[in-house]
């Protein structure tokens, strides 16, 4: 079986975001990269429990939502904080928008 598109993406942000978060200063990285990852991990835990609970699986993409929403959010800090480079930023950008328009997507079908 092939795995969703949404998953692998988020797999692949999510392993790209630990690479450059560890690129961190020291002070950051138990700051603004802890809150990052926690983003990111919520976001891929929260995919996965709508693709396995399928009786609440509105809940869950809610909640992936607003764990992506919030990553955001944070990347733009991260960006401007001079902690992320422009290149890296819209690197996190193109993965965070396909991501969004897979949920959105999935979201739509599953009418939440």
């Amino acid at each position: 079986m092939n795995e969703s598109p949404i998953f692998t993406r988020t797999h692949d942000l999510l392993l790209w975001l630990l690479q450059a978060t560890r690129k961190f200063p020291r002070d950051q990285r138990f700051v603004l990269a802890a809150r990052l990852n926690e983003c990111a991990f919520a976001l891929q835990e929260s995919l996965t429990a709508a693709g396995v609970d399928k009786a609440n699986s509105a809940r869950h993409l809610v909640a992936a939502d607003v764990a992506l929403n919030l990553l955001r959010k944070r990347l733009l800090l991260a960006q401007q904080a001079g902690l992320l480079s422009a290149g890296q930023y819209r690197h996190a950008g193109e993965l965070t928008r396909e991501i969004g328009n897979l949920l959105g997507a999935w979201r739509k079908k599953a009418g939440s």
